[in-house]
């Protein structure tokens, strides 16, 4: 090594004492510098592909940890030690690790050497390599924060790096490293990620916003004091220790909000927020807080639909503030954010705050919601490029707080249903929820969720997973259990469709192979076969229609053999054919048989019909003028049959509808009635007629015994005074 670059080692490693030094004991201080020794000997003069001293890069980390992030001094030394043990000198490395500096500096050094181990390229592409990261991620909140540092850093050295890296790293900070730093309370990281991803990404967008910042800065100035000054006034009034200062937007929450508005740089108005710290005792932080508010709306209107209370209740990651929109000078909204310093140390640094001010414990939310992110990792199905959107989505979520019978509190994301919040409470709750009440009042799956709902869910053992609940649910639990649960049935219904297809392919004496599938899947244009099998199942590909593709041409069957091919052999043998078996015979008796009469054309006795093998009803009978026939014939010929009538000489009631207008006349409905009840001994099911400027139109469902008996009751009502018009009518009920 030269001695300068000697030199400019220890330059950054005292910076990075002196960080320290602040809030590390003397023995802490040691084992610190006994890791930068580690490091320095094992490194030593290696670089980077862009010509940096990786050496330099870790002792800049750990002076990220434990300056900007708050860290103390296991991950410290964590940081320090990241660049020294490669994935296969783990087993080494921890027991070498555990023995100079403890377990859990061991521990977080593992999930850091797991993560580098791990090959990043294109990571929201390669599944396995992104659940690695993320339970690799999901295990100690250190190594996250840690590798948030590690991003960081890289990222604010991006410039030195080729071009050709710059997007890949930017949009990997972007869609997982920013959100993780915001969901950990980092907000000053997470926007400075936001910032320079936006840099690298849309480069001529971000310095448009940078210049303008500039341009309007002194504008800005003017009117913060303006705003101000009548506020400090009234605090110091009434006795508070305070600070208040303007804190400007990031360029990326600007440039997010003039693409979501459609707006100019000069049309979004809070282009920064008012900030009032208070210094508080603990147990007066809440009064202080509000009592701070009210200073401010009585000086300022407020916008009561603006007020957020996340004092009362915190956010997951601990965030606790008031936000309240006030008009200012000039008729201008200004957002003002209220809270301690304790407060303010949390929202800058995050996790690591709540270590200092709770003695080391976690949050309980953050750790719910680290197994939330391992349950979905560790399901097989789940889709990587899915779980990356729906992980940053959620994120930045505005928060909901609602409560069980019991009572207990659960936060959800805004937007979340009851479904939602079934899945929240357990995956068999939301796998079988079939509604609920919010409030005392029932309402269903798709029911949006508002603060302070109190929820009970209702199940069914009958009730699962559907396709369509994917389009409502928001929470990424409720969107991976669903996937996972409908891609089970779908599993199922293609093993039992395969078996199906190989029962067939048997009986057909066609062999089973890859090229026969093939030919399937580019005939029905699919691109798995398990597709395939589970189309078969459902219904969707019919077991004939295979026959016709593999054998290329279209065999003369007799209704009997083509039924034979569709329904099962205990369904076929009480049905009856005619000679040779071109005909399915009908029998007029249509009680105790195994087939039904369609509703869309009711077919009587004496009509032209054939039948439809359908796929969960058995065999209907549709008149041959039925409206619905030609469809049928032109999609599905191989499930339409010949059909015809045998008369058994027993009288029989087929129901069937007539249509009937004319001028309406006094006593027409009890003629009509008249008719149909003793002239003819007809059976009527219902009459309805509406009538409207001196004409009606009505419905008459009756039943008749045949199609002689229907025409012998048209002509008798049309020879009722008044009546125009008379005729059978389709119902179109299927």
């Amino acid at each position: 090594m030269t001695e300068s670059f000697n030199e400019l080692i220890s330059e950054e490693y005292n910076k990075l004492i002196a960080a320290c030094s602040r809030s590390f004991s003397d023995q802490e201080l040691v084992q610190v510098h006994s890791a930068f020794e580690i490091a320095r000997e094992k490194i030593g003069d290696k670089t980077w592909s862009n010509g940096d001293p990786v050496i330099l890069h870790s002792i800049a980390v750990a002076r990220l940890a434990a300056n900007e992030i708050g860290l103390a001094s296991d991950s410290v030394i964590s940081a320090l030690l990241h660049n020294v043990y490669t994935e296969e000198e783990e087993t080494k490395a921890r027991q070498e690790i555990k023995k100079l500096f403890g377990r859990v500096v061991a521990e977080i050094l593992d999930g850091l050497i797991k993560i580098n181990g791990i090959n990043t390229d294109n990571l929201a592409l390669q599944s396995e390599n992104f659940r690695r990261l993320m339970l690799a991620l999901s295990g100690d909140v250190r190594v996250i924060l840690i590798k948030i540092a590690d991003k960081l850093q890289d990222m604010r050295t991006l410039d030195r790096y080729p071009h050709s890296v710059h997007k890949k790293h930017a949009h990997e900070t972007m869609h997982l490293y920013a959100p993780l730093a915001h969901r950990l309370g980092l907000y000053k990281v997470n926007s400075e990620l936001q910032d320079i991803s936006l840099k690298y990404l849309h480069p001529k967008d971000y310095q448009h916003i940078v210049d303008k910042l500039k341009e309007t800065d002194e504008q800005r100035k003017n009117f913060v004091s303006a705003f101000v000054k009548p506020v400090e006034v009234k605090l110091k009034k009434r006795g508070f220790d305070f600070e208040m200062k303007a804190r400007t937007k990031s360029i990326f929450s600007i440039w997010n909000k003039m693409k979501k508005k459609g707006v100019d740089f000069d049309e979004v108005f809070d282009l920064f927020a008012i900030r009032i710290i208070l210094n508080s005792k603990p147990e007066d932080e809440k009064s202080d807080c509000w009592q701070a508010f009210s200073v401010v709306t009585e000086e300022y209107q407020s916008n009561p639909e603006r007020l957020r209370d996340w004092i009362t209740i915190p956010k997951s990651n601990g965030y606790e503030s008031l936000h309240t929109t006030v008009l200012g000078p000039g008729k201008r909204w200004v957002e003002v954010q209220i809270r301690t310093r304790r407060m303010d140390d949390v929202a800058e640094n995050g996790l690591a705050a709540h270590w200092r001010y709770k003695g080391g414990k976690g949050s309980s939310d953050l750790d719910d919601w680290l197994k939330n992110i391992r349950e979905i990792l560790e399901n097989p199905e789940m889709n990587p490029v899915d779980f990356i959107e729906e992980f940053k989505v959620n994120i930045y979520e505005d928060e909901i707080f609602v409560f069980t019978p019991k009572g207990d509190l659960k936060k959800l994301p805004a937007g979340s249903t009851l479904l939602d919040f079934a899945y929240e409470i357990h995956s068999a709750v939301g796998d079988h929820c079939t509604g609920g009440k919010v409030n005392d009042r029932m309402v269903t799956l798709k029911h949006k969720l508002k603060n302070g709902d109190h929820i009970s869910v209702e199940t069914s053992n009958n009730q699962k997973p559907k396709l369509d609940w994917l389009e409502f649910v928001v929470t990424s639990k409720a969107k991976s259990r669903i996937k996972a649960s409908l891609n089970e049935e779908q599993k199922k219904e293609a093993d039992n469709g395969k078996e199906m297809l190989l029962r067939k392919l048997k009986n057909w004496k066609i062999d089973y192979n890859d090229l026969v599938i093939r030919d399937l899947l580019k005939h029905y244009k699919l691109k798995l076969a398990a597709d395939l099998y589970y189309n078969i199942s459902v219904g969707k590909i019919e077991p004939l229609e295979i026959k016709d593709i593999l054998t290329g041409k279209k065999e003369e069957e007799t209704t009997k053999d083509k039924l034979s091919e569709i329904l099962p052999a205990s369904e076929l043998k009480d049905l009856t054919f005619d000679t040779g078996g071109d005909f399915l015979v009908i029998d007029n008796d249509i009680r105790n048989i195994n087939y039904k009469l369609a509703q869309c054309c009711n077919p009587i006795f004496g009509d032209n019909i054939f039948g439809f093998v359908t796929i969960r009803e058995g065999i209907k009978i549709h008149r041959m003028n039925c409206p619905n026939a030609p469809q049928m014939f032109e999609r599905y010929p191989y499930r339409v049959i010949r059909a015809r009538w045998k008369d058994t000489g027993k009288r029989n009631s087929f129901q069937t509808t007539i249509h009937i207008s004319g001028t309406d006349e006094m006593g027409l409905v009890s003629d009509i009635s008249h008719i149909i009840s003793k002239d003819v001994g007809v059976q009527m099911r219902s009459i309805s007629v509406n009538s409207e400027n001196g004409n009606f139109e009505g419905t008459l469902r009756v039943y008749v015994n045949d199609l002689e008996h229907l025409d012998f009751l048209i002509q008798k009502l049309r020879n009722v005074h008044g009546v125009l018009s008379v005729g059978r009518a389709d119902n179109f009920k299927s």
